[in-house]
């Protein structure tokens, strides 16, 4: 059993969907569970249809929704001949399903309206693809995600219950005739059948899930990358490819902000010592990077930006020093609003935070704190990581070999 996992880079048009075939069909007769995220901007798209809806503007999120439902029908009706009725009618099911909650009136928090729009994105582009599949001779199973990944209702960020997935799982595939199943990366239920997504990286995280419960052999990121680089090559031009690396790296470099893989994805494959592998799916045959267990040879230095960073200033009302009643009440903060900082630097009487841009969390992090602290918020900043830091890098730092942080403004 391998696992497949395709990103929205490379389903979001007909060409790239072609390609997706072309990879599948090398391994069409031996099981495979493929799991597949929304198309493109997608996923912003119906961002912006639940910001209006919340907001109460009910025509423009139907008039944006409409948008998104005109792409998926086009797309289809250029790949789709004889399976293009099957696939617009199970379209149209989950067109009614969104628009069936638009034209009602937001009585719930904006996280539970994000989940049950935003998670029709996964359902659209794996309804396409597996009947596109289907018309080109590879069987197929496609199966509702919702039906067997089970979550609490922290909505945008739910847990899974592993014991009720895992079970559901197996039976899924256990009961099914065909060597390939599709379904949806990033999203979940509720007991009550309302929809959930799994937060940042949610469709690796869901290829982890599926791979850790059905022992598999490996697990495929297909991205638009060569493979995980030492830094972003939109930024970097002289960034390089990373050919192999560890779990415990990776780990490292996600926690700091790469968005190779989040550390929620490599739980499930290291616990199992499944390997991972990031390759192109513009250029299939290319190696990729394998990411295992084994220890790594010499690693260049690893260069991360985060954009969009938040900047708190905590410094105590009376100058007295900051012990460990203060930061024990400012950790409590922390995990009461699912906060993780980035970056802490502690002084004698103050303390610098570095988050990222959560408006509502950063308000509500600000005014607790105030009972505390004297607060001061500084916006629009990036924090800089570099891991593996060597002279050639930043010659006038004077910092460990290990790791090197900076937050400043500009991009």
């Amino acid at each position: 059993m391998k696992l497949f996992k395709f990103g929205g880079a490379s389903v979001n048009n007909v060409e790239r969907i072609h390609n997706l075939k072309t990879i599948v069909e090398g391994y069409k007769n031996e099981p495979l569970v493929i799991i597949v995220s929304a198309m493109g901007k997608t996923t912003n798209g119906l961002e912006k249809v639940a910001d209006a809806f919340f907001a109460g503007r009910k025509e423009d999120a139907l008039q944006l929704f409409e948008i998104s439902k005109q792409q998926h029908l086009t797309i289809a009706k250029y790949l789709l001949i004889k399976e293009y009725n099957p696939c617009y009618s199970q379209l149209n099911d989950f067109f009614t399903e969104v628009e069936w909650l638009l034209h009602d009136k937001p009585v719930r928090t904006y996280d539970y309206y994000y989940d049950q729009i935003v998670c029709a994105g996964e359902l659209f582009s794996t309804c396409i693809i597996s009947y596109f599949l289907k018309q080109e001779g590879i069987q197929n199973n496609w199966i509702d995600v919702r039906d067997l990944i089970r979550t609490d209702n922290n909505f945008r960020d739910a847990a899974i219950d592993w014991e009720y997935s895992s079970v559901k799982i197996k039976e899924a595939i256990q009961n099914t005739d065909c060597h390939i199943t599709i379904t949806q990366g990033f999203i979940g239920a509720t007991y009550d059948n309302e929809s959930t997504t799994l937060g940042r990286e949610g469709s690796d995280y869901t290829a982890a899930v599926f791979a850790n419960i059905l022992d598999a052999q490996s697990v495929t990121i297909w991205k638009d990358v060569d493979g995980v680089m030492n830094a972003d090559p939109k930024l970097f031009p002289e960034a390089e490819l990373i050919h192999e690396l560890n779990f415990t790296e990776v780990i490292e470099m996600a926690f700091y902000g790469a968005q190779v893989i989040h550390p929620k994805t490599i739980k499930p494959l290291q616990n199992k010592n499944i390997p991972l592998l990031v390759k192109s799916f513009l250029n299939p045959s290319l190696p990729g990077t394998i990411i295992h267990q084994k220890s790594e040879k010499d690693l260049p230095p690893i260069i991360v930006i985060k954009q969009d960073q938040v900047l708190i200033h905590l410094k105590t009302t009376d100058f007295s020093f900051i012990g460990e009643e203060p930061m024990s009440k400012l950790y409590q903060l922390f995990g009461k609003l699912k906060i993780k900082v980035n970056l802490i630097q502690t002084g004698a009487v103050n303390l610098q935070l570095c988050l990222d841009n959560h408006a509502e969390k950063i308000d509500l992090l600000a005014q607790e704190a105030s009972s505390l602290f004297d607060v001061q918020i500084e916006k629009q900043l990036s924090l800089l990581t570099i891991r593996h830091y060597s002279k050639k890098v930043l010659d006038d730092l004077q910092q460990t070999p290990e790791t090197v942080q900076y937050v400043y403004r500009g991009h």
